[in-house]
């Protein structure tokens, strides 16, 4: 099931999953389902974040244009914050924000459109996100804010215990660079 978010263009996906004595199944991408809901989205790129620590937080991360990098996160193990902001100034939610918080076994997965940034806090040690990217990877295109910008204003489930140097080293986002 594919659920809109009250950011546009963004959505909580939800597996039918199945079960027996083996263990479950389910599935995390399907291209099918997805065009079904309107929805292009190829995948170019995985990527996994291994993050041994609670309170490791990652972000607020996005790409520019002309890279259109769309992500579908999924919590593989652990628990996480995840926050979505808008930063698409012809968006009719531009600069407000979303947040998810889900463990391993609620099985969903956060589909986040090109334009807008993530940033993300664990909240378990041995947290595992895996991302299904639409876009490679490109360093010139690449941005960030802080994760405490008083303009977003993001009330994370608890103070960060880990932020890397790049993460704490970004300034706060300029509505008007975008």
């Amino acid at each position: 099931m594919i659920e809109p978010t009250k950011i546009p263009g963004n959505y909580r996906i939800r597996p039918e999953v199945y079960t027996d004595d083996r263990g479950e199944f389910w599935r995390s991408y399907c291209s099918e389902e997805l065009s079904d809901n309107g929805i292009d989205f190829a995948v170019c790129q995985s990527n996994v974040s291994v993050n041994p620590h609670k309170y490791t937080l990652r972000g607020f991360h996005y790409q520019r244009r002309p890279s259109t990098e769309k992500k579908i996160l999924t919590v593989l193990n652990g628990a996480l914050q995840a926050v979505i902001v808008d930063i698409r100034p012809a968006s009719p939610a531009f600069l407000s924000h979303a947040e998810f918080i889900w463990e391993v076994g609620d099985r969903s997965s956060l589909l986040i459109a090109d334009g807008c940034a993530t940033g993300f806090l664990t909240l378990a040690a041995g947290t595992i996100v895996h991302y299904h990217m639409s876009d490679h990877f490109q360093p010139e295109y690449y941005g960030g804010f802080r994760y405490d910008d008083p303009l977003i204003g993001v009330k994370w489930y608890h103070e960060p215990a880990i932020v890397s140097r790049r993460d704490l080293g970004f300034v706060d986002l300029d509505p008007l660079a975008l």
